[in-house]
């Protein structure tokens, strides 16, 4: 099967997005005279850099101004000029590129450099300069040519790390462990925090960002964490959000204290997201609601190896099915108690991306398809289920959208994409899991492991008790492993005869000293779904 015309039309999109990207922000900066300052009496890049959304010939590369990261105040009344380097070596003596970049008081004086003309398939190293400061050092890396097909693929992927709920010890090993990318599934920081430590059996949200210059605030704090600067200055990292960026349980245009203003905080959110992260985005439309809408969703490929599928399951969905009187967001619902979780219509993804990743599915060439998103794919029922009908399910994550689910499983059964493999956060637990498309049905000829699923716990946040873990897992027998008392990450290999995950847990979230071993590791062999426990 060829894709020749398709794919002729897909990159001719791509470079018309791109160009018109490229000069939406460049007539930005232009706007805006830009300061060049000699000396500093401050340190500028308190926030460490970042590297991130790889390609073979390219590199976004990303720091923010500031003077005092808990300080509101603006590091400089006007734009200003930072001059940034890539080089071959880490002592930049070949340097690969070089240049200016302005930092926009309007997009609170975040840099954005997007590198082209970089070699495929090889490390770099790159900093940040403002007049005479030098940011730390980070190290990236480009992806393999379209049609090669490297040997193997290091990565880590995490997701859900609360400020308060524990130290970062989980991105000092991921540091440690020097992979080729990271992989980040969501919940980059908590709208809200600090939280109420009188009453820790029943945390209360205290300080909730709703503003740009609180979300601003927030990430301020948690990139000033040695740790998770570490973490990215070790590898290019591919990014997308979930809830908590912008407000718990949110879904579309409603949050679920069905504020009727929420759209302008999500805009405000949103915006903040894009000044604090290493992401490549198509062209910003003029004015003040420039990001009332952000597409993320894209495909990273890894050579022919690997294709990553990076979703975006909350800007598009349905709004939630069935939530408690008064409230959006999630619920626990029977089927008796909530027919609406079952209609076709309801979709997790938005009819636009569904195609988008069905598109994608028919035009991969990659050995391995990794489903980059947010939340457990695995039906988690929370009772046992006798007969048809039976089950309690959350709403909030893919069992509150089934049917969407099943399409999304129908097109991995008609495209035929080589390997898939769902990476999925959000619960805060391990799980690993086949995934097919009648859960309570057995395996079988008409009812195939479509596809497998590796879920990592979270970096801080908390979960339940593992006794309830435990039950779920009995509950639902397509899943091979369950463990929601440990935080940490997930490393995974990926090579064209199999790809290996190790579930890494913290022996102590509280202490950054932490150390970590492996729980539990599984395998995929090429050319078969089923998960092999090693």
């Amino acid at each position: 099967m060829t894709f020749s015309n398709s794919d002729m039309q897909s990159d001719r999109r791509h470079f018309l997005v791109q160009s018109a990207r490229i000069a939406a922000l460049t007539a930005l900066a232009a706007a805006f005279p830009a300061a060049t300052i000699a000396r500093t009496s401050w340190y500028p890049f308190r926030l460490g850099v970042a590297s991130g959304s790889p390609q073979p010939t390219g590199i976004v590369l990303w720091t923010r101004i500031v003077s005092e990261p808990s300080n509101p105040q603006p590091p400089a009344s006007a734009a200003v000029t930072v001059r940034w380097e890539i080089a071959e070596d880490d002592g930049f003596r070949r340097l690969a590129a070089k240049g200016d970049a302005t930092a926009l008081p309007e997009l609170a004086f975040s840099v954005h450099v997007d590198v082209n003309g970089l070699q495929p398939d090889r490390w770099y190293w790159y900093r940040f300069m403002l007049g005479d400061a030098v940011s730390p050092v980070g190290r990236t890396r480009t992806a393999p040519p379209a049609d090669a097909l490297p040997s193997s693929l290091r990565f880590a992927f995490a997701s859900c790390q609360h400020w308060e709920f524990g130290q970062y010890a989980a991105h000092r090993h991921i540091a440690a462990a020097a992979p080729d990318l990271v992989v980040f599934l969501g919940d980059y920081i908590y709208e809200w925090g600090p939280y109420d430590e009188a009453h820790p059996a029943a945390v209360r949200r205290t300080g909730e960002s709703v503003t740009l210059a609180e979300y601003r605030a927030r990430y301020a704090q948690y990139k000033t964490d040695p740790h998770l600067q570490a973490a990215h200055h070790a590898a290019p990292w591919i990014v997308t959000w979930d809830d908590h960026e912008v407000a718990n349980d949110y879904g579309n245009d409603r949050d679920e204290r069905l504020d009727p203003n929420f759209l302008a905080r999500r805009t405000a959110a949103y915006q903040a997201f894009y000044e604090h992260m290493p992401v490549r985005l198509p062209a910003l439309p003029a004015g003040a609601n420039r990001f009332a809408h952000m597409r993320i969703y894209d495909r990273h490929d890894w050579g022919r190896l690997a294709r990553f599928h990076v979703l975006d399951t909350r800007q598009y969905r349905s709004h939630h099915a069935c939530p408690k009187p008064g409230r959006g967001g999630s619920n626990s619902v029977t089927d008796a108690q909530c027919a609406e979780r079952l209609a076709p219509e309801r979709t997790l993804l938005g009819t636009d991306q569904e195609a988008w990743l069905a598109n994608g599915f028919a035009s991969s060439q990659a050995k391995w398809n990794i489903l980059a998103q947010q939340t457990l794919m695995a039906q988690a029922t929370q009772i046992p289920i006798a007969k048809p009908g039976d089950g309690r399910f959350w709403t909030d994550g893919w069992d509150g959208y089934p049917v969407a689910r099943r399409r999304l499983f129908e097109d991995l059964i008609k495209y035929r994409p080589a390997n898939p493999i769902a990476i999925s956060g959000d619960v805060h637990t391990f799980y690993a899991a086949d995934l097919k498309r009648d859960f309570n049905q057995q395996v079988s000829a008409g009812n195939p492991v479509v596809a497998a699923e590796f879920c990592g716990t979270s970096i801080t946040s908390s979960s339940r008790p593992q006794s309830r873990t435990d039950q779920y897992v009995a509950q639902n027998p397509h899943m091979k492993y369950g463990c929601s008392d440990r935080r940490g990450f997930v490393m995974m290999e990926v090579t064209p005869a199999r790809t290996l995950a190790r579930f890494q847990g913290l022996d102590d979230v509280a202490r950054a000293d932490s150390g970590v071993s492996t729980l539990a590791s599984f395998m995929v062999e090429d050319g078969k779904p089923g998960i092999v426990r090693t």
